[in-house]
């Protein structure tokens, strides 16, 4: 019998000392998924990571701080209102000077604004909706609903039909607004709405209608409309008073990192 190294049986035997890479391996994946574990318990803190909770309470939590908003802004107009008034008593300014701020007031749209009004009220199609006219597929989830565009087509049309001031919802815009839709709910100026959406605006009636049958993007929607049953609807409201805006007008914008 050889007495080689390479021989089976003897205790000193480097086949069996020899580097083993699939035991390696084997070790690899439990490590792995013993690191899995601890961080799947780590994230789920004892809760169901499966459910959509944490989406219900972010939310909730989106609610809760557009209700905060809303109650603030009404605040800071009531305290802005004293201010104004305090202000007016022994200011120092001239007749021209009221005046002359009076009117900048009105068009920057922090003071309310009466006269000649339609509203457009945009809304989602029911969402078992199907194609109404021939040629045109069935619809998929995004074409049942209200995009950013498309409120963002309305408001646009109104100002360049000359509108003197527009509400969105119940909240008056002016240069710095920005109408934003996240998913199916509409964010603005740090309050949330779910449609239908409602777009007030003041000016001549007639010729915002018309600026509205002539945008491009709003003809566009009305093939939605038609095909699939997004909401349209326009009426003419008479005589109303948009309120004006109340919310903060100091700009805001990022800043270098020093």
């Amino acid at each position: 019998m050889s007495n080689s190294a390479d021989s089976p049986g003897t205790g000193s035997s480097p086949v069996r000392n020899r580097f083993r890479p699939v035991r390696v391996l084997t070790a690899a994946v439990f490590a792995l998924a013993g690191l899995i574990f601890f961080t799947s318990f780590n994230t789920a803190k004892g809760t169901n990571i499966r459910t959509d909770a944490s989406l219900l309470k972010l939310s909730d939590l989106i609610q809760e701080r557009s209700h905060e908003n809303h109650e603030l802004n009404e605040s800071n107009a009531a305290l802005r209102d004293d201010v104004e008034a305090l202000a007016e008593r022994d200011d120092g300014s001239t007749k021209a000077e009221d005046d002359k701020l009076a009117a900048l007031e009105k068009s920057a749209g922090t003071q309310k604004l009466t006269g000649e009004a339609i509203t457009v009220t945009l809304n989602d199609a029911p969402p078992d909706a199907t194609a109404k006219l021939p040629g045109y597929p069935e619809p998929q989830p995004d074409y049942l609903v209200i995009h950013q565009q498309d409120l963002q087509a309305v408001v646009n049309a109104l100002w360049e039909s000359g509108a003197k001031g527009i509400k969105v919802m119940d909240q008056r815009l002016i240069s710095t607004s920005a109408v934003r839709c996240v998913g199916n709910t509409l964010i603005l100026q740090g309050r949330v709405y779910s449609p239908p959406y409602k777009i007030t605006a003041v000016g001549d009636p007639e010729k915002m209608q018309k600026a509205l049958a002539a945008s491009r993007a709003i003809q566009n929607y009305m093939v939605y409309v038609n095909v699939y049953g997004l909401g349209w609807k326009v009426t003419e409201d008479g005589t109303v008073t948009l309120p004006g805006y109340s919310g903060t007008v100091d700009l805001q914008y990022a800043k270098p990192v020093e």
